[in-house]
């Protein structure tokens, strides 16, 4: 009898999905890594029911530890199984903290229509209520299904389906802990069953000039963060030394900078001498550009939040310097 079911990979890379607390009260004193991901494909007989599972560990960190070289990892063996025809998915299981960036960027590089689903855990497997099983039986579902290809890297979290692009961990602590604050979720899930609602409209994955198969760096861009007060530019001059070819300003409010920080953020861009991409901390919302930034070189990083927009900025200035054409990424990706 011919096996219909999906052949999903489930990546391993750490996180409070594979910690183990001092005791079932626990959520928050845990240590990551004590508990495989095998033994939670092990603690339910369901999992087996709904496709054929093979498991590798690229990593076992906590998410707050995530790295360029673990990302380049990530992208290079996850586009190397998608080219397997006998691979229907692929599952990433990581930290819930830096999750959404893992899943920008591998939205942006990935050269595949197959599902990569990502997921995680905010309560550790050990503890009362913990979310680990459901979110990591989701995502195989979601993996597995034949209307989740072309959609780009989603991100399963608490029965909901989010597009890697949109989605933000907006809660510390409890299990509501992802949003898509300015499109909302893709669809939901129901005991494995999948009720899509909307489709990304950004261009993906096979739709993005953004290849790393040739890649082993990726260009330095940091974060400078505007508050009340900020009359220095300490932080900035740092960055520069230090090497950074690109900032991401989260700043007040539309994406406001205090006003000394901001006139040397102007001098440095007429020397041309770094990116500047103003961003929000609120979190959602766009970010406008006067007339006068954007002759400045400013450039606006549309929706995205801080965290995301270095992670285009990264990779756009692994293509080029050139501001027209970084503004054009913003806007399309």
């Amino acid at each position: 009898m011919m096996d219909l079911k999906p052949n999903i990979v489930i990546l391993s890379t750490g996180g409070t999905i594979t910690g183990e607390a001092i005791d079932m009260l626990s959520t928050k004193d845990y240590v990551i890594g004590k508990i495989s991901i095998q033994r939670l494909l092990q603690s339910t007989p369901s999992f087996q029911s709904i496709a054929n599972i093979t498991l590798e560990e690229i990593a076992n960190i906590d998410s707050a530890d995530m790295s360029n070289a673990i990302w380049l990892n990530l992208a290079h063996k996850t586009d190397n199984l998608l080219k397997d025809s006998n691979i229907d998915g692929i599952v990433i299981t990581h930290g819930s903290d830096t999750l959404e960036e893992s899943a920008y960027f591998l939205h942006l590089v990935l050269k595949s229509h197959k599902p990569v689903v990502f997921t995680a855990a905010i309560r550790p497997f050990s503890a009362i209520g913990s979310d680990a099983i459901k979110n990591l039986y989701n995502a195989i579902s979601l993996a597995g299904h034949k209307e989740s290809s072309h959609k780009g890297v989603m991100v399963v979290m608490n029965d909901k389906i989010y597009s890697a692009r949109e989605v933000s961990k907006t809660h510390t602590l409890n299990l509501e802990a992802f949003n898509a604050p300015n499109s909302g979720a893709m669809g939901y899930i129901i005991d494995g069953e999948i009720f899509f609602h909307t489709m990304p409209l950004k261009p993906h994955t096979q739709d993005t000039p953004f290849n790393i198969q040739d890649l082993d760096i990726l260009p330095k861009v940091d974060i400078v963060y505007s508050y009340c007060n900020d009359g220095s530019k300490v932080a900035i001059e740092a960055f520069v030394k230090v090497g950074s070819e690109g900032l991401i300003i989260a700043g007040s409010g539309a994406g406001s900078i205090h006003k000394t920080p901001k006139d040397y953020l102007r001098g440095l861009l007429k020397k041309q001498a770094i990116i500047v991409v103003k961003s929000s901390r609120v979190g959602a919302g766009l970010v406008p550009l006067t007339q006068k930034e954007l002759r400045e070189g400013f450039i606006s990083a549309n929706n995205l939040n801080p965290q995301k927009a270095r992670v285009l900025l990264m990779l756009a200035l692994s293509k080029t310097k050139a501001i027209k054409t970084i503004r054009e990424y913003f806007k399309k990706y």
